[in-house]
C-alpha cells in the first residue's frame, strides 16, 4: 500500500521582499537636482536671451546655410561615401590581389588624414596644382576630355568631394562587415540558381547585409551633419554654423547665436534618427522574430505546444 504524501515537511508561504536599491534613489535625486539647476539657469538667466535665439534660427542666411550647406553637404558627401564605400568593400573581398591592394591602400590613406586637414589640402591643392584636368592615357598623346578645374572647384563642390572621399574609407569597412555577416551559403545557393556574382550581390547578399550596414551608416550620417561645420576650411561661407558665428560677431551675442545653431543640429539629427529607426525595422524584418504556432495544426497534432496536445 502506498502511503499518503507527507505535507508536513513542505515549506510554507514565502513572504519575499524586493531588494532595496538606495543607490538608485540617490542617483535619481542627484540627477533631478542637476536637471532643475539647468532648467532654472535656462529660464532665469537673461543672458541666454531665448527670444534672440528664435530670431537667429529664422534668419534667412542661417536657413540658407542649413539647406545649402549643412543638408546639401551631408547628402552629397554621403552619396559619394556610400557608393564608393560599397565598391571598395567588394574590391576588398575579391580574390584579385590588385583590386584588394588598391582598396586597402585607399582605406589606409583616407582614414589616416583628419577631415579638416583633407579639406584644406584639397581646397588649396586642386587650385594650386591644376588649371585643367586632362583625362586620357598617361605618357601618350591620347586625351578623352579636359575639365576646367576652376569652373568646378567651387568651395561647396570641393568640400562635398573631400568629405565624401573621406567617408568612403569608413563606409567600406562598414559595408565589408555587413557583407561578411551574410552566410556564404547564400551566395553559393544564388550561384547554383544561375545568378552571376554581380546579380547575387545585388539581389541576395546586399539586401541581407543591410541589417548590419544600416545602424553604423546612420551614425556616420549623423556625424556628417556635424562635420559639415568643417567646410569653413575650404572655405564655404554659405553654411549654417558659419552664418551663426557671423551673427554672433555682428551682434556680440555669442551664446544665443551658437545655441540657435545647436538647436538646428539637434532637429536635423532627430529627424535623421527617426529615419534610421524606420530603416532598421524595415531591413530587420524576419530576423529574431518569434514565429507564432497558434494556427499550426501539425504542431498541435504532435502536442509540441505547452500542455501536451490540448
Amino acid at each position: 500500500m502506498s502511503s499518503a504524501p507527507d505535507t508536513l515537511d513542505r515549506p510554507g508561504e514565502i513572504n519575499a521582499r524586493p531588494v532595496r536599491h538606495p543607490g538608485r534613489w540617490i542617483a535619481i535625486a542627484v540627477l533631478a537636482v542637476l536637471a532643475a539647476m539647468l532648467i532654472s539657469s535656462f529660464v532665469t538667466n537673461a543672458k541666454w536671451d531665448w527670444p534672440f535665439v528664435w530670431q537667429v534660427m529664422k534668419y534667412k542666411p542661417v536657413i540658407t546655410g542649413l539647406l545649402a550647406g549643412t543638408i546639401l553637404g551631408t547628402i552629397g558627401a554621403m552619396i559619394i561615401g556610400v557608393v564608393l564605400g560599397v565598391l571598395l568593400a567588394i574590391m576588398r573581398l575579391t580574390d584579385n590581389p590588385v583590386l584588394k591592394g588598391a582598396s586597402w591602400l585607399y582605406i589606409w590613406f583616407f582614414r589616416g588624414i583628419p577631415r579638416y586637414v583633407l579639406l584644406i589640402v584639397m581646397s588649396v591643392g586642386i587650385l594650386y596644382l591644376y588649371d585643367t584636368l586632362t583625362i586620357g592615357l598617361p605618357f601618350l598623346p591620347v586625351t578623352f576630355f579636359t575639365i576646367n578645374v576652376k569652373t568646378f572647384s567651387t568651395g561647396l563642390f570641393v568640400g562635398i568631394l573631400a568629405l565624401g572621399l573621406s567617408e568612403a574609407a569608413y563606409m567600406a569597412e562598414i559595408a565589408r562587415a555587413g557583407i561578411l555577416s551574410v552566410d556564404k551559403g547564400q551566395d553559393e545557393a544564388a550561384c547554383a540558381l544561375g545568378m552571376s556574382k554581380g546579380l547575387s550581390m545585388r539581389r541576395v547578399i546586399l539586401p541581407q547585409a543591410m541589417r548590419v550596414i544600416v545602424p553604423p551608416t546612420g551614425n556616420e550620417t549623423l556625424s556628417m551633419v556635424k562635420d559639415t561645420s568643417l567646410l569653413v576650411a575650404v572655405p564655404v561661407t554659405n553654411e549654417m554654423f558659419f552664418q551663426a558665428q557671423a551673427v554672433s560677431q555682428a551682434t556680440y551675442k555669442v551664446m544665443p547665436s551658437l545655441i540657435a545653431a545647436v538647436i538646428w543640429y539637434l532637429i536635423v539629427s532627430t529627424i535623421l534618427g527617426m529615419g534610421q529607426s524606420w530603416l532598421e525595422r524595415h531591413f530587420g524584418r524576419g530576423f529574431g522574430a518569434q514565429t507564432s504556432v497558434q494556427n499550426d495544426t501539425r504542431v498541435k497534432f504532435l502536442g509540441l505546444r505547452g500542455g501536451g496536445g490540448n
